[in-house]
């Protein structure tokens, strides 16, 4: 096994663990920023919106849907990796500190476990439609919308390449 991958590997982690390095960033006086997808096909539009939230916060947390979840949300042909995979791939790039997957259907249990100061979402949403907004604001965290336009997805990317 390679350095890089090792490194990647080693920002792959439970939720248990994250909440600890999250409590232990805020007390530090950190801010922590939370983004969260499938990251099915890594895309231009994935690093762009990564890249965003990682200005909002010191530390950037992202969440990845497990494989289950992809499936109800994409359709019974996704997702295109595994949920490992998916996950090692968003932890090599650098703008990533920690990569953690999620079993439930939302982010909002694992929002109110890591309580991060700032709850990022793409362009697609608008601060009032974030669905976890209300759990964000719950706890005292904020909602930022950060990337470039929605001009990229994996759905399209699929589409096109079928042609």
């Amino acid at each position: 096994m390679t350095a890089p991958f090792r490194r990647a590997a080693s920002k792959v982690v439970t939720t248990e663990a994250l909440k600890e390095i999250c409590d232990t960033a805020r007390g530090a006086g950190q801010t922590v920023a939370f983004a969260n997808g499938c990251f099915d096909l890594l895309h231009v539009g994935h690093t762009r919106y990564l890249q965003g939230a990682r200005a909002e916060g010191d530390l950037l947390v992202v969440g990845i849907n497990a494989d289950a979840s992809v499936r109800k949300l994409k359709g019974p042909n996704r997702p295109l990796q595994n949920e490992q995979d998916r996950a090692l791939l968003v932890a090599a790039l650098h703008v990533v500190d920690f990569v953690v997957v999620f079993h439930e259907d939302t982010v909002d249990n694992l929002l109110l476990a890591l309580k991060p100061g700032v709850h990022c979402k793409g362009t697609d949403y608008t601060p009032e439609t974030v669905p976890e907004r209300e759990t964000v604001k719950s706890y005292g965290g904020r909602v930022a919308i950060v990337g470039d336009p929605k001009d990229h997805n994996t759905s399209t990317i699929l589409k096109q390449r079928a042609r």
